[in-house]
């Protein structure tokens, strides 16, 4: 399939310059059920038939328990087409039910949920690593959330900036990897849409009605009228070494 020997080009790229994976690796990748975490999911599974290292791979979903909110208005999401994709990798799938919806939309009402929500979902997927012995966690932000995040850091907080490839959290003792961050979105949804991933479409009610929304739809229409945009925002990143971002022209 072209669509996923592109997807494992990109991220086998990723996964080399910046190092992150090594042998003996136990990679829990973070599922929310969205394409990007069930694409990489696919590739890391096809990475270990080829790659130098040896690495094994768990998928976690810490499902967010929105049908526990009443602001969500949603059903209980069913996991199980996510589960038979898992066994069809050779990949445990664990399932984790939580509170964070309810606790963010109906106990504290926040305005602006997506930071909250952020943290909270990180420091359990962190704990949950832990609990089971694995050393990286894995998820699924791409080339377009990058350049996404710096806009997003520049014009909201006036800073140069944006999550890391690699990041090492001294607390856990986990390190965080993001192997999609040179492979562009539309190769994913390509992907996705040939392997016909089993995608779940978000029941959050803040979905699509925030100002990373806001500006993807705006870095989209810049991007129609000036090509290649968003490789010359990454491009700034990597050339300027921020947040452990690296050019690949400058290594060897």
């Amino acid at each position: 399939m072209k669509e996923l020997q592109k997807l494992l080009s990109r991220t086998r790229a990723a996964v080399e310059r910046y190092k992150m994976l090594e042998d003996g690796d136990r990679v829990m990748v973070g599922i929310s059920g969205g394409k990007d975490s069930l694409a990489l999911l696919c590739a890391l599974t096809e990475l270990r038939k080829f790659l130098p290292v040896k690495f094994d791979v768990t998928a976690y979903t810490l499902d967010m328990g929105f049908h526990l909110s009443a602001a969500a208005d949603a059903k209980m999401t069913n996991h199980e087409k996510i589960r038979e994709l898992c066994e069809s990798l050779g990949v445990e799938y664990i399932v984790k039910q939580t509170e964070i919806a309810r606790i963010i939309f109906d106990v504290r009402r926040e305005k602006n949920p997506c930071s909250l929500c952020s943290r909270m979902r990180r420091g359990c997927l962190a704990d949950a690593a832990n609990e089971l012995g694995c050393n990286k966690l894995a998820l699924g932000h791409h080339f377009d959330d990058a350049a996404e995040t710096m806009m997003l850091n520049l014009f909201f907080e006036g800073r140069i900036g944006c999550f890391s490839p690699v990041t090492y959290m001294s607390r856990s003792n986990l390190t965080v990897i993001r192997p999609f961050v040179m492979t562009e979105e539309k190769l994913i949804k390509a992907f996705a849409k040939k392997a016909g991933l089993p995608v779940e479409e978000s029941p959050c009610p803040a979905d699509r009605n925030t100002e990373r929304e806001s500006m993807r739809e705006y870095l989209f229409t810049f991007e129609r009228q000036h090509r290649g945009l968003y490789k010359r925002i990454v491009g700034a990143l990597e050339r300027g070494g921020i947040d452990g971002w690296k050019d690949g022209k400058e290594q060897k």
